[in-house]
């Protein structure tokens, strides 16, 4: 999962000088943007910068990338301090347009910025966008940067090899890239022939180049064969500039466009905050569609592959997306509001303390407060009509029934800012022991049921190691938690990278399930189910490892995961409630894509992938299946 950010700006840099009082408009929105936006990827940053119709010998692509501690910071003082000695030595030509754009790099009219979210492969500085693909002749230059994981890289892979080509790894990075390069230099090929066979000489070939150029073409021939989710950014080096979006609208992709600037991004918040928009000014690009902007300065957002069923991923919004989003703080705050019947039915409400795991639960907490409250209400409401009817009407006895309410706190700190959910393997279970603390004497001892809400629970490493353990200390009599997501059950390959079946915890229960209750009959079937489709075509494939957990409700899941997760030493009871996929559908009405918890992959890709997830856990094979 990462994040992408794009601006073209529509006029001379002068302009901005004069309206804005600087010349670093551009940089300083893609900065901000980029900031805002670092939930999307802290493991990696990096900008391209492109000038429009520069003078031969002068270099015009620029490119800063970085994968330390604070990388976006870094990305951008590298920007900065390229300007720091001309303000110095030469303040007054800070403002002069031409002179910046003739002299400095990062002056250019075309920026694309790339958040890396390290899921697997490498951590060094040649795994962050953008990418190049250079080349002496501008227009068949190329940069990209995406937020995409594609579920055939093989496949894709082999097109290339049978191409002619020699890829210099097999990634979808690059494979995306030299795809798109393959059809870029086909599409320069055609015009030159065609051009120079009505006469023009080669200097004039080149800009007729530059000015016929067919985006939609080159991005049709390339996304063909495509299976996964991407918000997929390129720029050619003449200036011709497009994102492209799935055809199902897995990944999303938000713009805003006027006189002055073209703005793309992964989320519609930091376009917001960064130029001061109201929601309504911002739009999506289109499933399947790309939005095309060309060396003038001119756009349109034409079809590129048929659109398909929106299957928006529901998990973007649950995890990922920055809570600031309008639509992203409802959702988030019904998924809590639905759960709060269900934890009522569990839970002792008037001994309990509700908090919740920092930090992206924040939003559902309230949420599932304001449900628990509602509950509460509707009982209190009963019981003054009770007294009413027994005669023992009072005001002290009304007082006792409205005076009951949800106690509520913050149990659990999140002491640093280390992520857990995608970690490498090996550092995980050491890095999780660092994470949290707690708030001490919130909590009646041996009294007080302590309910926490969850944003996910995807592996329960963090519950298993950390998090329940230090909650014993506050010594309730029961601890409670809430998932605002329903279970985890299969993988994900369009950008979210949850790769192995044994990795989900709801996995490991239904397993478990199966052969408690002497069925494991059902894990030979779908093994051999699997196996036989295993070299199929992916179109051709089916989901068999849904049949895993068909013989037991969510409940029957959900309580053997709670086995699974309760550390031997815990001395009190131990609960978990999951939403439902019901009550996903109800918070996430717009964003439907469910598949990692339903099993309704998006892409024939999908259901191959996790047939091979399951056939490399049933044989001991540790690599991922994609």
């Amino acid at each position: 999962m990462c994040g992408i950010v794009f601006i073209r700006l529509l006029k001379p840099l002068d302009y901005y000088i004069e309206k804005y009082g600087t010349a670093f408009y551009a940089s300083n929105k893609m900065y901000i943007m980029m900031e805002k936006m670092n939930n999307r990827g802290q493991d990696g940053a990096g900008v391209v910068n492109i000038k429009l119709d520069p003078e031969p010998g002068k270099r015009y692509i620029s490119r800063s990338r970085s994968n330390g501690a604070k990388p976006v910071k870094e990305v951008f003082d590298h920007v900065e301090k390229r300007f720091i000695n001309e303000m110095k030595e030469n303040p007054e030509k800070i403002n002069d347009g031409k002179y910046l754009k003739d002299t400095h790099a990062f002056t250019g009219e075309v920026w694309m910025g790339h958040l890396r979210y390290g899921t697997y492969g490498g951590s060094s500085i040649e795994h962050c966008h953008p990418f190049l693909r250079q080349n002496n002749w501008m227009t068949r230059c190329l940069s990209v940067a995406g937020n995409f994981n594609l579920t055939n890289v093989d496949e894709l892979y082999d097109l290339l090899i049978n191409l002619g080509q020699h890829p210099k790894e097999k990634s979808d990075t690059v494979t995306v890239m030299e795809k798109i390069g393959h059809f870029l230099d086909l599409e320069n090929e055609v015009l030159f022939q065609k051009f120079k066979q009505q006469g023009y000489d080669n200097k004039q070939i080149t800009q007729l180049i530059a000015e016929n150029l067919d985006v939609r073409k080159i991005l049709q021939n390339s996304a063909q064969d495509w299976d996964g989710g991407y918000a997929m950014g390129g720029i050619f080096g003449h200036g011709d500039s497009f994102v492209l979006r799935d055809p199902n609208g897995i990944r999303p992709c938000f713009y805003f466009a006027d006189d002055e600037v073209i703005v793309i991004s992964s989320e519609r918040a930091p376009i917001q905050t960064a130029f001061s928009l109201e929601y309504e000014q911002i739009n999506e690009i289109k499933p399947g569609h790309a939005l095309i902007i060309k060396k003038d300065g001119s756009w349109t957002m034409p079809q590129v592959k048929p659109p398909g069923k929106n299957l928006a991923c529901s998990f973007e919004r649950i995890y990922f997306s920055r809570g600031s989003d309008r639509d992203i703080y409802r959702e988030r705050f019904q998924l809590g509001r639905n759960l709060a019947k269900r934890v009522c039915d569990n839970v002792d409400c008037e001994n309990a303390m509700f908090g919740y795991i920092p930090n992206t639960a924040e939003t559902c907490f309230y949420g599932l407060l304001e449900g628990i409250e509602n509950v509460m209400d509707e009982k209190k409401a009963q019981d003054i009509l009770k007294l009413q009817s027994e005669g023992n009407f009072s005001q002290e006895a009304l007082m006792a029934i409205l005076n009951k309410r949800p106690k509520y706190g913050k149990p659990l700190i999140k002491d640093t800012k280390t992520r857990t959910f995608i970690t490498a393997d090996k550092d995980r279970e050491s890095m999780v022991s660092l994470v949290y603390d707690i708030t001490y004497g919130i909590v009646k001892k041996k009294i007080d049921t302590l309910v926490l809400i969850d944003d996910s629970i995807v592996r329960g490493t963090t519950l298993r190691t950390s998090v329940i353990k230090i909650l014993m200390r506050l010594e309730p009599k029961k601890i409670v938690i809430v998932s605002s997501a329903p279970q985890v059950r299969y993988p994900d390959c369009y950008g979210i990278d949850m790769a192995r079946m044994s990795d989900f915890c709801s996995f490991r229960a239904a397993i478990q399930l199966l052969k408690e209750n002497d069925m494991g009959h059902v894990i030979d079937n779908v093994y051999k189910k699997c196996k036989a489709q295993e070299h199929l075509p992916k179109e051709q494939v089916k989901n068999w490892v849904r049949e895993i957990y068909e013989p037991f409700t969510g409940e029957e899941i959900s309580a053997k995961i709670a086995q699974l997760l309760k550390p031997s030493d815990l001395q009190c009871e131990f609960d978990i409630i999951f939403q439902d996929l019901q009550g996903l559908k109800e918070s996430c009405p717009v964003t439907p894509g469910n598949w990692y918890f339903s099993g309704h992959y998006p892409t024939p890709g999908g259901n191959k992938v996790v047939n091979r997830a399951f056939i490399y856990y049933i044989e001991g094979n540790p690599a991922r299946a994609y």
